[in-house]
């Protein structure tokens, strides 16, 4: 009996999920929108809430607990000064889940998960940001 476990498995063991539930919110802070599975979706958004809540704190200890959760500093670094500014008059619900579809392969539901008030610059910026800087480096050499 599973009584009084929350979570979903997601047919991962429990270092996987902790990994991929990292570099989801790490993803998510970055481009402020990302698709995915609805249930990886419904699980990464209390994940993401919690972090927002820290970044509001803006003390030093909630820092290194957001970097001892998603191991991104660039990320962290994004969540305290623009993300936590943004939200600090709103008091939770930072996330909205949109559900898209069914992915063609396997037929899985797909959802947007995507901050409410998010930048839309944001998506992909930090992509293109490492493309030119890789593209300058090339350039130098």
């Amino acid at each position: 009996m599973r009584h009084a476990k929350a979570g979903r498995k997601l047919n991962r063991t429990a270092s996987h999920r902790k990994a991929m539930f990292a570099n989801m919110a790490a993803s998510l802070i970055t481009h402020e929108q990302i698709v995915t599975t609805l249930p990886k979706a419904k699980e990464i958004r209390p994940i993401v809430e919690k972090l927002v809540t820290l970044g509001k704190r803006g003390d030093l200890h909630a820092r290194r607990q957001a970097v001892s959760q998603i191991q991104d500093q660039d990320a962290v670094k994004k969540l305290f000064d623009a993300i936590a500014s943004r939200y600090a008059t709103r008091n939770g619900g930072y996330l909205r889940i949109m559900k898209a579809g069914y992915r063609q392969g396997d037929n899985a539901p797909m959802a947007v998960i995507e901050f409410v008030e998010r930048d839309v610059d944001a998506k992909g910026a930090a992509d293109k940001a490492r493309v030119a800087a890789e593209a300058e480096a090339a350039e130098a050499a």
